[in-house]
């Protein structure tokens, strides 16, 4: 894929996000208000980082910059060495479909339901712009070797978590990005993703979450904790 490769970062344990005096600002009725503050973070290549902090603290938002999905009031988010929030909107959807890997919180969300298991990283990969090839061995990583003519309706909503990670991971993206990806499991559907998260981290991907999961914190390489839109010291 063009420009995939120059993306990605040469060694495991390299800085491939990097976040500096971020200020992000929601427009209300009663005017601005801050949504994240002077925020500083890296994250290696490689590595779990999970970006923990109770509800409101500006979790979500910062993945979303971290995704391009929102623009930053002020700052810096390097990704890969590229500061995606100076990118055009086209460019930026490009580096986003190519280098960026997403999951969304509710399981249902990230799957379409007439495709199977193997069909949708498939369609991932069609997508992303790389081979297909690797697909049966993303659902084998991630537990879901037994599953992959499954459709999402005869599917658990962990198993369904776990087709997603593994369509975001194909094509070896430069980092994954999901927003609370245990918020609507059970304990045993949640410690089965986590598991999946780490084979995944095992072979090379780097992933950023959003969790106030202690069990996904506690499996983290490196956790950034906010308080009211501030990295707590």
């Amino acid at each position: 894929m063009v420009g995939r490769d120059r993306w990605r970062p040469a060694t495991i344990g390299a800085s491939v996000v990097r976040v500096r005096d971020l200020s992000v600002d929601y427009r209300t009725v009663a005017g601005p208000t801050p949504a994240l503050v002077d925020v500083d973070v890296d994250c290696d290549a490689g590595r779990l980082s999970v970006i923990a902090g109770p509800s409101g603290s500006g979790k979500s938002t910062l993945l979303r910059v971290l995704a391009g999905l929102h623009r930053p009031k002020a700052g810096t988010v390097e990704v890969a060495g590229v500061n995606i929030a100076r990118l055009r909107p086209g460019a930026l959807r490009r580096r986003r479909r190519a280098s960026m890997g997403m999951v969304l919180q509710n399981p249902a969300d990230n799957l379409l339901e007439e495709l199977t298991a193997l069909e949708q990283v498939e369609l991932s990969a069609r997508l992303r712009g790389v081979g297909a090839a690797e697909a049966p061995r993303l659902l084998e990583r991630v537990g879901l070797a037994d599953r992959q003519q499954s459709l999402p309706s005869e599917l658990s909503g962990g198993e369904q978590q776990r087709v997603a990670f593994a369509a975001a991971a194909i094509g070896s993206p430069v980092v994954l990005l999901a927003d609370e990806p245990t918020a609507q499991l059970d304990a045993a559907a949640g410690a089965a993703l986590i598991g999946a998260l780490r084979d995944l981290v095992d072979g090379g991907a780097t992933l950023i979450v959003t969790s106030h999961d202690a069990a996904v914190i506690s499996a983290a390489d490196h956790v950034v904790t906010l308080e009211d839109g501030r990295v707590a010291r």
